[in-house]
């Protein structure tokens, strides 16, 4: 038997996603006796829970992110492609998906791992997203930076207090995790950092709005929770707008309840949507788009399919998952062992089920609450649990002391990791206006 025949026999696996759920899987198929190929659009694994801390300037980018192929370096079986998937052919069990220079680039499996993750949700209003927003990748996160920051900077620059006001208010829309950790970032960065570095800033002229439809914050938390991290919130100087929707958004501000809240800086924290797995596979889907899998994460009459991660919808103790990391990495695990035993014929796991292990939100610097099955706590307690939970999950050991040594210098120095506006102009409306105006006079007097 040649090379060529033989490799027709290793079993071919696809990876599609290398998220939580995609690197789960992958690494859970490290010693399986086939050949695995992770297709992502980015190059990185990001740990997206610490998404708020580039946006507000804690840490850097490449502290919260790794590239892929160093994290499955020691993995001979595994190789990473940089592409974006198209189309998913169910009979001809093929991938089709566009790389750098090529477009319909196409490959086949023998079981397939689709965790793609979600994508920003405007709720029926797409033209909410030009002027807010949202937080789901790296590029998101420093372009919000570069907002926040670019607001202190025109503020300096304006002479007139009275404009101050407009141009420091940021409005969040959602009150869930992401909402809260932002608008308590914020609230830090304004007064342990900022308040010191500008000379005609005056901080009580910072706003900081959050809004929500929802009675309370933290929804998903236990009430008691849920208050506490309110009044931490307006401690911080958080204005909390509840049970009150978002009517418009423009370039001005928010219109909320009939009311214009003026502001330059609106981050969109609310909603989010599946990728098109569902559409792909022209299957079942859950009124979200999720595609509705059986108990050991396939997709019903397709059991090489396994779709995992927030783009799977199952229930369990007739509740719906959570779209929680938490949920990719115990699906992307499960799905991976699943593969292994057929692969190399050992017993299979029983069902999947999900351990929850809990529920943790950062409100300010030192400030936690979580919540644990019925244990709650809150305060600096739970932010030390959750640091090093988190420290835990980054994906390089790298990465775990660069994050930690960041966080113990903020914390006693207040200083911040990266307050760089990068990818800006700032001046490219007035070098325009400046290279027209020869020319606007030059017409004026031929006129």
């Amino acid at each position: 038997m040649n090379n060529t025949d033989l490799q027709k026999q290793i079993p071919r696996i696809v990876i599609v996603g290398g998220g939580f759920g995609g690197l789960a899987a992958a690494k859970a198929l490290k010693h399986t006796p086939a050949r695995i190929t992770l297709i992502d659009r980015t190059n990185h694994h990001l740990f997206q829970p610490l998404l708020y801390q580039v946006a507000t300037s804690v840490l850097t980018p490449g502290q919260i992110a790794a590239p892929i192929r160093e994290v499955l370096r020691n993995q001979q079986n595994s190789t990473v492609i940089l592409g974006e998937v198209t189309a998913v052919d169910k009979e001809q069990r093929i991938v089709r998906f566009d790389t750098i220079d090529r477009a319909g680039v196409v490959e086949p499996y023998d079981y397939l791992v689709l965790a793609t993750g979600v994508r920003h949700s405007y709720f029926g209003h797409p033209e909410f997203e030009k002027f807010a927003p949202g937080l789901k990748n790296l590029a998101d996160a420093v372009a919000i930076r570069n907002k926040i920051l670019s607001a202190f900077e025109q503020a300096e620059a304006e002479e007139d207090p009275k404009k101050h006001r407009d141009i420091l208010t940021f409005v969040l829309v959602g009150a869930g995790p992401t909402g809260v950790e932002m608008a308590s970032a914020i609230g830090v960065l304004v007064r342990k950092t900022l308040r010191s570095e500008f000379r005609r800033v005056d901080p009580s002229s910072v706003r900081v709005v959050l809004v929500d439809m929802a009675p309370r914050v933290l929804g998903t938390f236990p009430q008691e929770l849920s208050f506490a991290a309110r009044r931490r919130l307006e401690d911080l100087g958080v204005q909390v707008l509840l049970g009150q929707g978002v009517d418009q958004i423009d370039e001005d501000g928010v219109v909320i309840a009939g009311e214009r809240i003026a502001s330059k800086t609106v981050i969109w924290t609310a909603g989010v949507a599946p990728s098109p797995a569902g559409k792909w596979l022209n299957v079942e889907t859950d009124r979200a788009g999720r595609v509705k899998v059986r108990a050991d994460l396939t997709v019903p009459c397709h059991p090489e399919i396994f779709v995992v991660g927030d783009t799977a919808s199952l229930d369990q103790d007739a509740k719906p998952l959570p779209g929680v990391a938490q949920v990719a990495i115990q699906g992307g695990r499960y799905a991976g062992k699943l593969i292994h035993a057929r692969v190399t014929g050992a017993s299979p796991p029983g069902p999947f089920r999900y351990f929850d292990k809990g529920n943790m939100a950062v409100v300010g610097q030192g400030f936690v609450v979580l919540q644990s099955g019925k244990l709650c706590l809150s305060g600096f307690f739970a932010w030390l649990m959750w640091a090093v939970v988190h420290l835990c999950f980054l994906a390089l050991f790298s990465m775990q002391v660069s994050v930690f040594l960041q966080w113990v210098w903020t914390y006693l120095t207040g200083r911040r990791g990266s307050r760089l506006i990068v990818n800006h102009e700032p001046f490219s409306r007035a070098e325009q206006h400046t290279s027209q105006q020869p020319a606007k006079e030059l017409l004026g007097k031929n006129a």
